[in-house]
């Protein structure tokens, strides 16, 4: 009886290499965050240069996202068919540019367009790295490594509030010529360490499915899963809702956070980001644990751990808002909480397609999901500035509307069906 052909391995699992991989793909990660929470910083001493109100700074920081949401999903289906590494390159390619060209501008029109245009780049980055780690990884390793790599959030966070800070007190537009110069190092990373699976990695995911359930026949015959399939999974859309109402609670605090700390207690640019450096550091020991929690302890009781995440980080919200104004340390203690928090939500969102979706379609699945994100991203920055302006430079009805959105992602997620999981529909 002839021997049964056995799965090659996937590639990057155990080896050095594999180790090699996740700290480009990290480092890539880290500046992209950077950048997300520099301009909170900068926004600053730009609206002040320029005489923008709350609304105007507003708009700046939100087409950012528009342009975000607008190639995520193609640049997840163009990572599905000609592979990972040349979106991951391009992406960071094409942010640096225009971060060098925001450094230089003047004028609203001018600042919006750069920023539009450093979130088409931003775009790729997202679902490509799902990707990466869907080419590179075994699928029981692979919520761990996306965790890991979603950790960077809180590096970037301490980078743009320290590193970031400094240079802005500094001179912002210098800022901006070091960022893009440290995403052209990002680049060099990925050129050299992550490997290029071309168009082909879906042989790979067929591979490794057909393993999985011991026939490599039937794995080469399944029947191809196309973008439609993508748009019409239950659990897709139902995700997306879900990052929407979780974003617009994340980066509406990302983007007015440091004007409020700094307004409501009167410290200096430097201050407000070494103390917003100090609770990134929360963020990322959430992302980190994230991982192994929902691997293990909350395996198969995702959506248990998503609803009872959410509901408590609105209660943190009401709690930060009606006494955190009272106290520095004691705002400092909520807004640390409220971050542990909110990102275990996030991070069992964002992982959770890797055990209910389909693998070859997992980098679609993650850009339409991580649009959801961005347009939650778009929409916070500007509702939340407008907010601001209509109650006169309080900050009160901004922030419970934001514990309303975080509340609404609880009721979203109940809709979630696992047991459709790796199917299409």
């Amino acid at each position: 009886m002839a021997e049964k052909p056995q799965p090659k391995p996937v590639r990057g699992a155990t080896t050095r290499g594999g180790a090699m991989i996740v700290v480009s793909l990290m480092a890539g990660y880290s500046i992209v965050y950077m950048d997300k929470s520099m301009i909170s910083l900068a926004i600053m001493p730009i609206g002040k240069q320029f005489g923008f109100n709350t609304v105007q700074t507003g708009l700046i920081m939100s087409f950012f996202f528009l342009g975000y949401a607008l190639m995520q999903i193609p640049c997840g289906w163009l990572a599905d068919k000609i592979g990972a590494k040349k979106v991951l390159v391009g992406s960071l390619a094409f942010i640096a540019v225009f971060a060098f060209f925001f450094g230089a501008m003047g004028g609203l029109v001018l600042f919006i367009a750069m920023r539009f245009f450093m979130g088409f780049g931003h775009g790729g980055y997202p679902p490509s790295v799902t990707k990466s780690i869907a080419e590179n990884f075994p699928q029981k390793k692979r919520t761990f490594v996306q965790s890991l790599i979603l950790s960077t959030s809180g590096i970037g966070g301490i980078l743009a509030f320290t590193l970031g800070g400094a240079l802005i007190d500094m001179n912002w537009r210098m800022a901006y010529a070091v960022l893009g110069s440290l995403y052209l190092v990002a680049v060099i990373l990925i050129w050299f360490f992550v490997p290029s699976h071309g168009g082909n990695a879906q042989s790979q995911q067929k591979v490794e499915a057909g393993a999985a359930a011991g026939d490599l026949a039937a794995a080469a015959d399944a029947p191809k899963v196309g973008f439609k399939d993508v748009l019409k999974n239950r659990n897709v859309v139902v995700l997306f809702i879900a990052m929407v109402f979780i974003n617009i609670m994340l980066y509406g605090q990302m983007s007015w956070m440091p004007t409020y700390i700094k307004n409501t207690f009167q410290l200096s640019t430097s201050q407000t980001g070494l103390l917003l450096a100090f609770n990134s550091i929360f963020t990322m020991l959430s992302t980190i644990f994230s991982g192994s929690l929902l691997s293990k302890l909350f395996l198969g009781r995702e959506r248990i751990a998503i609803i009872g995440a959410s509901l408590l980080t609105s209660v943190i919200i009401v709690a930060f808002t009606l006494f955190g104004k009272n106290s520095l340390v004691l705002s400092m203690i909520l807004l640390a909480l409220m971050s542990l928090v909110a990102m275990f939500a996030f991070t069992g969102i964002f992982t959770w397609p890797h055990k209910i979706m389909n693998p070859k379609i997992i980098g679609s699945s993650i850009a339409v999901i991580n649009t959801g994100g961005t347009i939650g991203g778009f929409l916070a920055p500007t509702i939340l500035g407008n907010m601001v302006k209509a109650s006169g430079g309080s900050f009160t009805s901004a922030f419970m509307f934001l514990a309303l959105m975080t509340l609404l992602c609880a009721v979203v997620v109940l809709f979630v069906k696992p047991k459709s999981q790796a199917a299409t529909k």
